[in-house]
């Protein structure tokens, strides 16, 4: 019966530990946040939340960011008015710009 409870109680703590880091997943960049109006700004919020940054460029009032963050790789779009999140698109691998030869 001891060895019962033991099991028990470890099985309970690690699904705990797996709770607490999936919270810290959800807690990266959503639609809506302000990450700030200039690419500096919008770098340093990226990089606080652990995101890495391949390249940024601004098209038609929008900071368009291509970021990875634990392995994924996503696009991340900003009006650069409000600073807000517009966009977020994950990538899936394919280039399809590049794939267009008809």
């Amino acid at each position: 019966m001891t060895t019962f409870i033991k099991h028990t109680a470890v099985t309970v703590f690690a699904s705990a530990i797996g709770l607490a880091g999936a919270g810290a997943a959800l807690a990266a960049v959503t639609l809506g946040d302000d990450l700030g109006t200039t690419e500096e700004e919008v770098r340093a919020a990226l990089t606080s939340q652990g995101y890495t940054i391949t390249e940024i460029e601004t098209e038609g009032g929008e900071l368009e960011a291509e970021v990875v963050l634990d392995g994924q790789e996503m696009e991340i779009v900003i009006d650069t008015t409000s600073g807000l999140v517009l966009e977020m698109e994950l990538e899936d691998g394919a280039d399809s710009d590049e794939d267009d030869d008809d």
